[in-house]
């Protein structure tokens, strides 16, 4: 099959977010099954033109009031065959950020943006005249094309093309003053047809999910929480009646690069069968975060962005939150990688200053975040609600226990610990609250400190686990053939 990737958001070219890694790593599996994948994104400021091959010729894009011209340039994904194309328009995308900056956090030309990324989809496909069988687009930048398969006459070329619109988060819609509506290019006709209306608003995401022929999001359990008011943003009436085209399939990992036996980014590489080495991790992590050199107290671990989503509210609320009394209560350690919120930032700086046992690192350092993985005994995610979640993944894979919410696609990949048996990959809180957090971790010490062969078991059963893109590969693949199917 032939498939263009329809994204805002591609690694190593341009991330915020799991997006990212994701859209990369499923087209390399999928080309890996042998299908011709190909990727569309903007050509942001941040991705260097000199690094990339200028294909000959401006390129028309009929979007909305004008036509507009932009350049296109290609590259592949480092590692891979498989081909990058970039819209280069200076005016529209040669700015610092992807979807806004610290100061306009949602930039108020970001319709036109990405309506005309949906539009330069098809006229890329022209003019390099290669037909796809798929138009897979990703979370709300990329929901236009789609749409525009759907309701937008000019496409009639593209009548055998099937539509797969992917959720990565519904909490990211893409709802702007319905003024905007005309630079999408359809006609007034298409604004109720194609499910934009809502609350007299436009709604990006709303009209993905009315008009694209199948349906997926990144996890099973998360498929089945959107259906629900409480985590379908007001969108679980429509998943609800399309649930039949609704289909939750497991992001993968990227197992060359989180791989504890590879990683070329830890001290001491290791496997299941040397997991005694995983200590000099532990060693080096301590070091590194000025803590005690203390193999024998556990490292609770967290890799986070500082936002409400993350449950950091219960966690670390001032005069609420549980984390001072985790590490003035219980024996151990915590150490927390993350930005966003700038209350948040603040109280971890406090909590640095005022707790020997506690080391915080503000703002993002990949070669710690591997190091955390490796070195920590525990991983800590009380997610309010998690679409798929990557850090729980990669964290039993690296024999770190997950503390997690029974929420999303964290309760897909972890089994609660069973203290009759041994058995379980982790521990699982199910209420959000800052009592519920400080129980389950500490549970989990009580568990580090007198079930010292259950906490091994768990760590060998986890690493056991297999979460490759290949396994989320072939079932994409089956729900391609399924929208071709039905077109």
């Amino acid at each position: 099959m032939n498939i263009l990737m329809v994204t805002s958001e591609a690694v190593p070219f341009a991330k915020t977010g799991g997006l990212a890694d994701a859209v990369s790593a499923l087209s390399i599996a999928l080309s890996k099954l042998g299908h011709d994948v190909r990727i569309v994104l903007p050509r942001y400021y941040r991705i260097d033109r000199s690094a990339l091959e200028l294909i000959p010729g401006p390129m028309g894009v009929h979007c909305g009031y004008q036509e507009i011209w932009t350049g296109l340039y290609t590259t592949k994904l480092p590692g891979s065959d498989v081909p990058v194309y970039f819209i280069d328009h200076e005016q529209t995308y040669g700015r610092d950020g992807i979807y806004g900056v610290p100061g306009e956090t949602d930039f108020n030309d970001n319709p036109q943006r990405f309506s005309l990324l949906g539009h330069a989809a098809f006229q890329l496909c022209r003019k390099i005249n290669w037909m796809p069988d798929i138009v897979h687009a990703h979370d709300w930048a990329a929901a236009l094309a789609p749409i525009l398969l759907k309701f937008h006459g000019e496409y009639h070329d593209f009548s055998s093309t099937a539509s797969v619109f992917t959720i990565h988060n519904m909490g990211y819609q893409g709802v702007y003053g319905k003024h905007q509506y005309p630079h999408t290019g359809l006609s007034w006709d298409s604004f109720y047809a194609a499910g934009f209306e809502d609350w007299d608003r436009m709604n990006f995401l709303k009209a993905a999910l009315v008009s694209s022929d199948k349906l997926t999001t990144v996890s099973p359990t998360y498929a089945q929480e959107i259906q629900r008011p409480e985590y379908g943003f007001r969108m679980d009436g429509i998943l609800r009646y399309r649930s039949q085209d609704l289909i939750g399939i497991l992001n993968g990992v990227d197992t060359e690069i989180w791989n504890p036996a590879k990683d070329k980014l830890i001290p001491v590489r290791y496997t299941a069968k040397t997991l005694d080495k995983k200590a000099e991790n532990k060693k080096a992590l301590q070091k590194r975060m000025g803590l005690e050199e203390n193999p024998n107290i556990p490292i609770v671990g967290m890799i986070t962005r500082l936002a409400d989503q993350k449950g950091v509210s219960e966690l670390f609320g001032p005069a609420y939150g549980s984390a001072y009394r985790i590490c003035t209560e219980i024996d151990l350690q915590m150490v927390i990688l993350g930005s966003g919120e700038d209350w948040c930032e603040k109280e971890l700086s406090t909590l640095n200053r005022e707790l020997p046992n506690f080391s915080a690192y503000i703002g993002y350092d990949e070669d710690l975040s591997h190091l955390i993985e490796a070195g920590s005994d525990f991983f800590l995610m009380p997610s309010r609600y998690e679409p798929c979640g990557l850090n729980q993944m990669y964290s039993l894979i690296y024999g770190t226990l997950p503390i997690v919410r029974r929420t999303g696609g964290l309760v897909d990949t972890v089994q609660n610990y069973n203290e009759q048996t041994g058995e379980g990959t982790g521990f699982i809180l199910d209420n959000l609250t800052p009592q519920s957090i400080y129980d389950t971790v500490g549970w989990a010490a009580y568990a580090w400190y007198n079930k010292p062969k259950h906490i091994r078991a768990m760590q060998l059963q986890g690493m056991k686990q297999k979460f490759g893109w290949d396994i989320s590969a072939k079932k994409y693949e089956d729900v391609y053939k399924s929208a071709l199917l039905e077109k």
